[in-house]
């Protein structure tokens, strides 16, 4: 499928939206974010659950007072219904309100209209910059070929997170077949393209029995897939589904009794355990930045806590209290934010977490960071869902590990 990014009518849509773009002043007390994710449709419980990450950062940080000159964070929500077109028109309305500082992720398809409306409405209203601050969105695109000065990703992108897994298929020589099945747009197209070259280069005896496309959110019945991946004989499953997407198929692998070994990016998103329930124990594994359980004294606290204040989430995006205490040391840095000045201190910056420093890189500002390959386990400290079901590490991954070359070639604004 070609990427909805490609299409005429989203590039006229896009033009169109830019240049419409006004820009209106910021209020000087409060630093908005415009937070653009999925509020309804298939996808809401995934919005709504970074929504809630994003809101309990933002009031733990202005309790603590950690801006300058008394000034405060708000997250402003807008449901994009997970469709790029709508995205620019809520964008428009972000503007409109005088917001300049955008967060989104869910939906590299998104991302990629976001950063070139963004890029497009920058570069006509010098002074009144817009800054795009993604925690989700994992196309390797974003932060090579299409990177953008405007645009900082704070999540691993597609080929640092298959490289781990493949990692993990070197120290598993019994698995000789891997079936691949993805969202069928930008994100699952590259967790497809990059599976098929890494593992060709780690692990050549390896055999691709299946590689299949769906629909983004258009499939109710996975159980032809389903069936598909048994005849192929595959020991295990590369999938970067998420959403509905991931629970329905995972659950129709239940149903069919399909032994094979899961490796996911997005397992322990809302709904995904539940929909495996005890099918998924020593089976399913996730790659991510953390996990619940990785001991550490300062995390447990926040867990807990998140947990009470949202009883219906789980506190799974580590990298949000990342971006958010980055973004924080950046305006404090810069004694302003202004997001043009927030951009140039975000540039190689490098943050101690509770879990091990973080490097945003200047070249493609891409975030490089530890990551984790967990299998989702009975009898952990902290579970998923209340499900008596958590993750625990298989293979812990450093930053300096992670960092692979960008062929990015940045234009940055003087």
């Amino acid at each position: 499928m070609k990427h909805v990014l490609r299409s005429a009518i989203l590039g006229a849509a896009m033009a169109a939206v830019a240049s419409a773009f006004v820009p209106i002043a910021a209020s000087a007390e409060t630093v908005r974010i415009a937070y653009i994710d999925p509020l309804s449709g298939g996808f809401a419980n995934i919005g709504n659950a970074g929504l809630a990450h994003f809101r309990f950062m933002v009031d733990k940080l202005n309790a603590e007072k950690a801006l300058p000159d008394g000034l405060t964070y708000e997250i402003v929500p807008f449901d994009n219904k997970i469709n790029a077109a709508e995205s620019l028109t809520v964008l428009q309305s972000a503007i409109d309100q005088g917001i300049r500082y955008i967060v989104q992720g869910n939906g590299s398809s998104v991302a990629h209209a976001l950063v070139d409306a963004i890029d497009k409405y920058n570069n006509r209203n010098p002074g009144e910059e817009l800054l795009f601050l993604n925690y989700a969105a994992i196309d390797p695109a974003l932060t090579n070929e299409k990177c953008n000065f405007w645009h900082f990703s704070f999540d691993a992108n597609v080929n640092m997170k298959v490289a781990a897994m493949t990692d993990y298929l070197v120290e598993r020589p019994e698995i000789k077949k891997v079936y691949l099945i993805n969202q069928d747009y930008s994100f699952g197209q590259a967790v497809a393209a990059a599976a098929v070259k890494i593992i060709a280069e780690k692990r050549p005896d390896i055999e691709i029995v299946g590689n299949d496309l769906h629909p983004l959110i258009k499939v109710k019945d996975f159980s032809p897939y389903v069936a598909k991946i048994q005849q192929s004989g595959a020991e295990a499953v590369i999938t970067g589904n998420w959403g509905n997407d991931l629970s329905l198929l995972v659950n129709a692998g239940k149903d069919a009794g399909l032994d094979v070994e899961w490796l996911t990016f997005y397992a322990g998103l809302l709904g995904g355990v539940s929909a495996l329930g005890d099918a998924g124990v020593d089976h399913v594994r996730q790659i991510s930045e953390w996990h619940a359980n990785v001991p550490n004294a300062e995390m447990d606290p926040i867990v807990t806590e998140f947990k009470q204040l949202y009883p219906e989430f789980d506190w799974a995006y580590y990298r949000v209290g990342t971006l958010m205490n980055m973004l924080t040391k950046a305006v404090n840095e810069a004694g302003s934010p202004d997001p043009k000045a927030v951009a140039f201190k975000l540039e190689d910056m490098r943050l101690p977490t509770p879990v091990g420093e973080v490097w945003m890189r200047k070249d493609d500002h891409q975030m490089f960071q530890q990551l984790y390959l967990a299998t989702l386990a009975k009898g952990m400290k902290f579970d998923l869902e209340n499900s008596g079901i958590g993750f625990k590490t298989d293979q812990e991954f450093t930053l300096e590990s992670t960092v692979l070359p960008t062929s990015c070639e940045m234009k940055r604004p003087e």
